[in-house]
């Protein structure tokens, strides 16, 4: 028991000491031996971590080939928000009209695309404004194709027993040109034709093109010679992709003409 008056000398909690004996060469020595009792050892600042943002993904370019639909693209390429989002990140390129995307055309998967460049008044005026063939203002349906089957062809595979068009030899997405101005009187889906266009012509004519890929005009609109009115397809009754022709005295399957000999009265040189 501690003496009266007096108070234990409380144990001090900084360090504690020892003796380590260690031999060396057979003889003792004794070390001190220091340590923090109760002590947090010191982080040096060199050890903090810095967090860093995490990188976004890089984007990637998709090319639209033939079958391919804006939600198809954004299954396969796994786009967070769907095809709703790919459009909205590529609507300067596709355009109004989403369902509208022809093979070639380039996405930006990932990120919102660049905007085209902006065209100059006149580069803009000379682009929008169709071109025909001749002086008479008709043009051909289709540039730089080679005929395939020709007009008045027999085979059973037509009920008419006949070919009552030119086929035109494309591939899907190949722009469609109206051979003259005219009011568009049908325009959607025909059976056998597939998605199809009807232009009626100021000389009583009609002008149909048929097994399209897309449509860019609708019923009841005004077109001008040279207009694009859609890509071509394999739509309907085919064995591959190509522009079906007709040229007709009604708007109805039946009363074709030779749609060759039709465009050379008119000028165009087939």
């Amino acid at each position: 028991m501690p003496a009266k008056g007096k108070h234990r000398r409380p144990k001090s909690q900084g360090f504690a000491r020892t003796l380590v004996v260690a031999g060396v060469g057979g003889a003792a020595l004794a070390l001190p031996l220091v340590g923090a009792a109760g002590a947090h050892a010191a982080t040096p600042a060199a050890a903090h971590s810095v967090v860093q943002a995490a990188a976004a993904p890089a984007a990637t370019t998709y090319v639209v080939k033939s079958g391919d639909t804006l939600s198809k693209i954004a299954d396969a390429q796994h786009v967070s928000g769907g095809w709703k989002k790919l459009y909205a990140d590529n609507r300067s390129v596709v355009g109004s009209n989403p369902s509208l995307i022809h093979p070639g055309l380039k996405l930006t998967i990932g990120q919102k695309a660049a905007a085209p460049a902006a065209k100059s008044p006149a580069t803009a005026t000379q682009a929008s404004a169709p071109k025909a063939a001749t002086g008479s203002g008709y043009a051909l349906p289709v540039q730089s194709a080679s005929v395939g089957t020709a007009y008045k062809t027999a085979g059973s595979m037509w009920s008419s027993g006949y070919h009552t068009g030119v086929d035109f030899v494309v591939p899907t997405g190949t722009p469609l040109k109206a051979i003259a101005a005219g009011t568009v009187v049908s325009a959607g889906l025909d059976g056998a034709y597939g998605n199809e266009v009807v232009i009626q012509h100021a000389d009583g004519k009609y002008s149909q093109y048929a097994h399209m890929s897309s449509l860019s005009v609708s019923s009841g609109q005004t077109v001008t010679g040279g207009q694009q009115i859609g890509l071509s397809g394999a739509t309907g009754n085919v064995t591959g992709p190509h522009l079906h022709f007709e040229i007709r005295t009604t708007p109805s399957y039946g009363s074709d003409v030779d749609p060759i000999a039709y465009l050379r009265a008119h000028g165009v040189s087939i």
